[in-house]
């Protein structure tokens, strides 16, 4: 079957995220991402939103800006505020946070701010963070979630929004106030998956997209990520899978596109 880049990333960062845990949930993929790992590997899955609903069965289908209404929030069993939220990822009650990514370096740290320029003149400047530091910085494991475009994956972040392994030195969350054993634990592209080495926590391919190698990936990236003794070729989305994205979850293509 044919299927989107962004299906295929969402169904990866779906099967990676545990049975009976909590997941901090950023906006659009990451959303989508935890409602179909409900669905489907997760059912008791505890979705947390950074404006304060605590475990909702968020309504479908889909529909732009949903985030903070009463259809994301749906049978919550707290409402509660963006501070309660942070204070419980602070106080370690979540699991994985799940994360959108426009630039990624070698230690899985996040810039979703601005890129090119300045800060005060950037090329391009988003839309905002959101809580993305917070959950990077408090979650126990963080899914980032980025196309796989070579710019993308840089050398040197043009604005660090979110701490991954910040230098990658051994204790540098640690001695930056952040708690210990938290931090990146999976990078999921259209092309490839990544974990962290955990001696020097740089990127490393576990996973590639069939058709494709790990040359290739690595011609398509701005560093030398490491590269796992075993490295999977990546299962495609199974018909259920798409059945519930398309049928259920965003049955107007708002995130998960067409496929050409």
């Amino acid at each position: 079957m044919k299927f989107t880049d962004t299906e295929l990333m969402i169904c990866l960062a779906a099967r990676s995220i545990e049975d009976s845990s909590t997941a901090f949930v950023g906006y659009g993929m990451p959303q989508i991402a935890a409602i179909l790992a409900q669905r489907l590997y997760a059912p008791d899955l505890v979705q947390v939103y950074e404006y304060g609903a605590i475990g909702p069965d968020v309504a479908t289908p889909f529909r732009r800006n949903m985030m903070a209404d009463a259809r994301n929030s749906r049978r919550s069993f707290a409402w509660t505020s963006m501070n309660w939220t942070l204070a419980y990822a602070a106080a370690g009650f979540i699991d994985f946070g799940v994360l959108g990514a426009a630039q990624l370096d070698p230690f899985g740290n996040v810039n979703s701010t601005v890129i090119g320029g300045t800060y005060e003149r950037p090329k391009i400047r988003f839309t905002g963070s959101g809580g993305g530091n917070e959950v990077a910085s408090l979650c126990w494991r963080t899914i980032l979630l980025a196309e796989h475009e070579k710019r993308r994956f840089v050398p040197k972040l043009d604005f660090m929004t979110s701490p991954g392994y910040l230098d990658g030195s051994p204790d540098a969350r640690e001695e930056a106030g952040l708690p210990r054993g938290t931090g990146p634990y999976r990078v999921i592209t259209s092309l490839a998956t990544y974990d962290f080495e955990p001696q020097s926590h740089r990127m490393r391919i576990i996973g590639v997209r069939e058709g494709q190698t790990v040359d290739s990936i690595k011609d398509q990236m701005l560093f030398e990520p490491l590269v796992a003794s075993r490295v999977e070729t990546l299962a495609p989305p199974t018909a259920d899978e798409l059945r519930v994205l398309r049928e259920e979850i965003d049955p107007d293509r708002v995130v998960i596109g067409r496929p050409e």
